[in-house]
């Protein structure tokens, strides 16, 4: 077997995860001198590239000394859990990735416990040691305790550490030492992370870890071989979560280096590869030898928390703006999502309705972005957290919400979070005049809060949350305090109107904007729903009144991205999301039929 070391790099969003593999890559001499590559080379969709976050786990492989060592990039968002603890099955050794000046996240509390609960021995890594209110000393006694509170054992208490400024390339074992390249990283990788163990000799055992899809070869697994060897064309057998066995062959068979992928003709035990030739493949599915099968045990999947309905656009202005409107196009777009992202489930809840849950706002929104970025046109209703029936108690999901704020600021996010159903754990100060709040709160009482909080905060506080449990339901929550500006009108908006309608609160839209009847152009001052004309121009007449045509002066609108929109929204409210416009709107866009709804809920 050829020297092989499988790490993935685990942290909290943003402390540089992507930037660390792209330095990686690039000074191990994977890459020939010629070719260009393109920061945070392993964001690769759009969406990444624009937010500078990483959504799906990738892996890579570079060659260092005559040793292969496989990289997986996993994501750091608290929504994509379900990538990281799959991925974590699969390797040998982390490295953790800090902030030296953050600190412990929640996100990083998150992954380590489940590392460290296979058994994984982490390299911890302070990253960003070039930031001026960088603290490493304090940080490593933070990721000490956290080791200890998550019962880490003496090995896994014992952990390598490597300093490093991944953004600047370079990497050191002792703060004072002098470097300019990666090459204390590397040398750690290759004494600390354990070599594979399983045997080329033995019968096959690969398990599938992530999912692709190519139009040509159909579905594709990426996956780590635990024993044996693995040949194209070779006759194997699958074996299902559920205990289904299916005979079949290699159609194609994937390694990874750098960049590239390239067909190979095989691989052998601690390798990790992608394969093709089932159409029914799954995540945590096993691939044996027929003749001596001996499947691995399934991945446990942490279940969603969330769900939001998707449904047909029945809007005045529907199919105006979009290519796919109909209810099979959406449900045959949710069911090729459903193919790979095995952290999301949907059904299909009657007359062009679809149930689509996942663990987390931004885990759907992204689906959602996807596909209005490639033509469809569809509502979407307010997220409603999953209830569950325990023994005939009525539980909910919680979450652990970690928020940083300038001090003068934590009173109000105190008071609003304790309206939200928040119970406070800690609370400290973490100098530079910012505290450190750390709450446990049902999932619905996150729902709408982050624009108040940014409003409260004056943009400066930052919030993150990871999912706890599920808990006994904790009775209603605060709802929005603000009734809704809504067209009483088909036509264009007009800056006559608008500018007249600027007293009674903040307008969504601007001139020339086309509305109809139901659609909501503003949040109204006060918490009833007002019913507003935009469209009504200025009564022209001949006489010219010194006074009375002063240029009409227009406050910019408050614009709302998917996100803001899906946070905005109550329950007798809807998001239309076209390929050019996100709009809101009453559920009922008849005015009488609204008040007959309201009077039948009361």
């Amino acid at each position: 077997m050829e020297n092989i070391r499988n790490i993935a790099v685990i942290a909290h969003v943003d402390h540089g995860k992507t930037t660390m593999v792209d330095e990686l890559l690039k000074q191990s001499g994977t890459f020939s001198e010629r070719e260009q590559i393109a920061e945070r080379v392993m964001d690769s969709n759009d969406i990444e590239k624009e937010r500078g976050i990483t959504i799906l786990s990738k892996n890579t492989a570079i060659n260092y000394k005559g040793t292969k060592i496989n990289i997986i990039d996993t994501p750091g968002h608290a929504d994509f859990g379900g990538e990281v603890e799959r991925v974590l099955k699969m390797i040998d050794g982390v490295l953790l990735l800090v902030d030296a000046q953050e600190g412990v996240m929640p996100q990083t509390k998150f992954v380590v416990k489940k590392a460290l609960q296979l058994g994984l021995k982490p390299i911890v890594v302070i990253n960003k040691i070039d930031k001026p209110a960088a603290d490493p000393e304090r940080v490593i006694n933070e990721i000490f305790d956290l080791f200890v509170a998550l019962d880490a054992n003496d090995e896994q208490l014992d952990f390598a550490i490597v300093y490093a400024a991944a953004k600047n390339g370079y990497a050191k074992l002792d703060l004072n030492d002098t470097s300019d390249n990666m090459e204390p990283l590397f040398k750690t990788i290759l004494e600390r992370v354990p070599a594979p163990s399983g045997d080329k000799q033995n019968p096959l055992q690969l398990q599938v870890f992530t999912l692709g899809y190519d139009n040509f070869v159909g579905k594709i697994g990426i996956a780590r071989i635990f024993n044996g060897v693995v040949k194209k064309n070779q006759s194997v057998m699958l074996v299902k979560a559920d205990g289904e066995k299916l005979n079949g062959r290699v159609s194609k068979l994937i390694g990874f280096m750098g960049l590239e992928k390239m067909d190979i003709e095989e691989a052998s035990s601690g390798d990790i590869v992608a394969i093709a030739g089932f159409e029914t493949l799954d995540v945590g599915d096993s691939v044996v030898c027929p003749n001596n099968p001996m499947p691995l045990d399934p991945l446990h999947i942490e279940e969603p928390t969330l769900s939001i309905v998707f449904a047909v656009n029945d809007g005045p202005l529907a199919g105006t703006e979009g290519k796919h409107v109909t209810s099979n196009k959406i449900a045959e777009r949710l069911e090729a999502e459903m193919k790979t992202n095995i952290a999301m489930k949907y059904e299909s809840s009657g007359e062009g309705k679809f149930k689509v849950s996942g663990r987390g706002e931004l885990q759907i929104t992204i689906l959602a972005e996807n596909m209005r970025r490639e033509g469809f046109e569809f509502c979407m209703g307010r997220p409603e957290v999953i209830v569950k029936n325990e023994d005939g108690v009525k539980t909910e999901p919680f979450e652990h919400l970690v928020i940083d704020v300038p001090e003068e600021f934590s009173g109000a996010v105190i008071e609003k979070l304790g309206k939200r159903k928040a119970e406070m754990k800690t609370m400290s100060p973490t100098g530079d005049g910012q505290t450190r709040l750390e709450f446990e709160i049902p999932a619905r009482g996150l729902i709408g809060f982050r624009s108040q909080f940014l409003t409260d905060t004056k943009g400066e506080g930052v919030m993150n949350h990871s999912f706890l449990e599920f808990r006994p339901f904790s009775g209603a929550v605060e709802k929005r305090a603000n009734g809704a500006l809504i067209s009483m009108e088909n036509g264009v908006a007009l800056g006559y109107s608008l500018f007249n309608l600027q007293d009674r609160g903040v307008l969504f839209i601007e001139p020339q904007t086309k509305v109809y009847t139901g659609m909501i152009i503003g949040e109204h001052s006060r918490s009833n729903d007002l019913d507003v004309n935009p469209i009504k121009g200025k009564n022209l007449t001949n006489v010219r009144a010194s006074g009375s045509d002063d240029a009409i002066k227009l406050v910019p609108p408050r614009k709302l991205s998917l996100e803001r929109a899906l946070e905005w929204i109550e329950e007798d409210e809807l998001v239309e999301v076209t390929p050019l416009n996100v709009r809101v709107r009453k559920r009922y866009l008849d005015p009488t039929q609204r008040k007959r709804m309201e009077k039948s809920k009361s």
